[in-house]
């Protein structure tokens, strides 16, 4: 199973659903905690929906079971927080929430990508999920759009 994740900070809108639409996506899981934010841009939850289904026709869908807390992204931006703490944080809640048990497999089933706002995968929660899935269900590979 093949997982592609995709950040929106540093692209404009064109680049954006271009990337999508060249990957073949069917489906974009949104896995922010804010995704209505006003610093989301053409990314707030009912604006992608319908930019995705119109553009690109992709189909929607919101999964904050994927999604830090905001504990945890509160640690990592205070002045002392690291990414290393971070990450042992988020991949130890992926495992208290059993997502591997809990997500349903079929959101894969068509071309998905994992979108949060993080222009690239290194310093993301968007690497960390497909790297944990991978780890859990052992059949999952990354490609990062």
């Amino acid at each position: 199973m093949e997982i592609a994740t995709i950040g929106f900070a540093k692209k404009s809108a064109r680049q954006f659903f271009e990337s999508l639409k060249s990957a073949g996506i069917r489906r974009l899981v949104d896995i922010r905690l804010r995704n209505t934010s006003h610093l989301a841009g053409f990314t707030k939850k009912d604006d992608l929906a319908y930019f995705l289904r119109g553009l690109c026709d992709i189909e929607y869908v919101h999964e904050p079971l994927l999604a830090p807390t905001d504990e945890i992204l509160d640690a990592y931006d205070t002045p002392g927080g690291t990414w290393e703490q971070y990450e042992q944080r988020f991949m130890a809640l992926l495992a208290e929430r059993r997502v591997e048990e809990r997500l349903n497999r079929a959101l894969f089933d068509v071309p998905a990508v994992l979108l949060c706002s993080e222009p690239k995968p290194d310093h993301c929660h968007r690497r960390l999920v497909v790297e944990y899935l991978g780890r859990a269900w052992g059949d999952v590979t990354a490609r990062h759009l």
